[in-house]
């Protein structure tokens, strides 16, 4: 077999973004920043994102046999974590306080609102860009939420971290919960695929 390794398939990310928009808008059709109706949350800590992927199964025992006769998937969620820090942000803002973006707009320099006393299920669409050069990782997600929400501490040392977890879940007609794409940049990939 063919030594196939290639320094430029390293990913290392230079940026990672994060964009929402309503509940099951399309994926954006390329690869540039997505604009409007796509909101950016702002700049991230250093850490970036944690994707996570959880599965869980049940394995079927029966008489006869010393190993499980079938093993049944019964969860996979699909998860990433953010700590965001324009903590005026009014899209971050309005994501961890769990209210809708519209009571985020002030008439004049203040805004005041309630915090919801019963969670609501504030839902959109998200796209996760990691970038590395001209190369790119996108999540996209057409139906997630806030599910746990980060300790909030304004200090004076630093900038006041809004961190957040999101879940998701499967958008309109069916669709994945995530979606994937990758952009090699350029990178030859050819000797992955040979001609049959």
């Amino acid at each position: 077999m063919a030594d196939t390794r290639n320094a430029d398939l390293t990913f290392g990310a230079t940026d990672y973004l994060v964009y929402a928009a309503a509940v099951n808008t399309a994926m954006p059709s390329n690869f540039a920043d997505p604009d409007s109706p796509w909101i950016n949350l702002g700049w991230i800590t250093t850490e970036g994102g944690l994707f996570k992927i959880e599965e869980e199964s049940q394995d079927v025992e029966a008489a006869g046999s010393l190993e499980p006769i079938r093993t049944l998937m019964t969860k996979s969620v699909k998860s990433s974590q953010v700590t965001f820090l324009e903590g005026l942000n009014p899209m971050v803002r309005s994501l961890y306080d769990n209210v809708p973006l519209t009571s985020l707009e002030p008439t004049t320099d203040v805004v005041t609102y309630d915090l919801p006393d019963k969670p609501a299920d504030l839902r959109y669409a998200f796209v996760f860009d990691t970038l590395d050069g001209s190369k790119r990782i996108r999540l996209y997600m057409p139906n997630g939420k806030v599910t746990e929400r980060g300790d909030e501490q304004p200090q004076t040392e630093d900038v006041m971290g809004v961190q957040m977890t999101f879940k998701f879940y499967r958008g309109a007609s069916n669709a994945a919960a995530v979606k994937r794409a990758i952009k090699y940049g350029g990178v030859d990939v050819s000797s992955f695929f040979p001609a049959p």
